[in-house]
């Protein structure tokens, strides 16, 4: 009976409980030793926690490759306006090369049981956005992996191009500008929220599921809010610190 019950404690995950919000780690694990977010070491952290989810985020290049980073540019190079072999040679601060979409699926396929949060970024104009689209679409059947995607963007027009594009995938919108009610007559799937959002609309978040929408809220990291998050019951944090919220669900529950 104890090895029984071992087994059954040492499999549970960041998911901690059935019903227990859903843990993403935030551009990754990064908050470790020699990491970074963004990083490939990142999202095999977040794989080594069992977090459900990683997030990442995307731009595309200007020779049509997508490329992971957060901001539009990195060390004085617009990632638009820059092609892969110059963008390939930057270093990250853990000394990692700036990884492609491609490298990124190439570790996540390792654990198929982490999810993996594509954030597409808004770009400089439509055209480009259209473009990184079919260029994520693409990507993600070149690579097998639909399984593990989720898309999110602050990007109306991106949310409605894998809508009407790629409409197999889960897509949540970030902004935090529009109801439960708006996202749901737009046809995308889920709200993903700053926090503050919710803390001046609290019942965003019942509404929303009674849409049929799941709610994710992010970047948690302070005990406080943690708390305040799990008690409006949405779906997911988003979070840089997912072992400590890990440790409050873990108390809760």
């Amino acid at each position: 009976m104890k090895k029984i019950i071992f087994t059954i404690l040492t499999t549970f995950t960041l998911t901690t409980m059935a019903n227990a919000q859903k843990i993403i780690a935030h551009r990754g694990h990064w908050n470790t030793e020699n990491n970074a977010q963004n990083s490939i070491k990142s999202l095999k952290s977040a794989q080594e926690i069992n977090a459900h989810g990683s997030e990442f985020d995307v731009l595309i290049s200007a020779d049509d490759v997508l490329m992971i980073n957060h901001d539009d540019h990195y060390q004085g190079h617009t990632i638009e306006k820059s092609t892969v072999a110059i963008l390939k040679e930057l270093k990250l601060p853990n000394g990692e090369n700036m990884p492609t979409l491609d490298d990124y699926f190439a570790q996540g396929k390792k654990n198929p049981d982490v999810k993996l949060i594509l954030e597409l970024k808004p770009h400089s104009s439509k055209i480009n956005e259209d473009r990184a689209v079919k260029k994520v679409i693409e990507t993600i059947a070149k690579n097998d992996i639909h399984n593990q995607i989720e898309i999110i963007s602050f990007s109306q027009n991106i949310c409605n191009q894998f809508t009407a594009l790629a409409p197999q995938f889960h897509v949540s919108y970030l902004a935090g500008d529009l109801s439960p009610k708006e996202v749901k007559e737009k046809g995308w799937n889920g709200i993903d929220y700053h926090y503050s959002v919710f803390q001046k609309n609290p019942s965003w978040v019942k509404e929303a599921k009674e849409l049929g929408l799941l709610v994710n809220v992010w970047t948690v990291n302070e005990p406080k809010v943690m708390q305040e998050m799990i008690d409006l019951q949405v779906d997911y944090i988003t979070t840089d610190k997912p072992l400590l919220l890990k440790e409050i669900l873990d108390e809760k529950n």
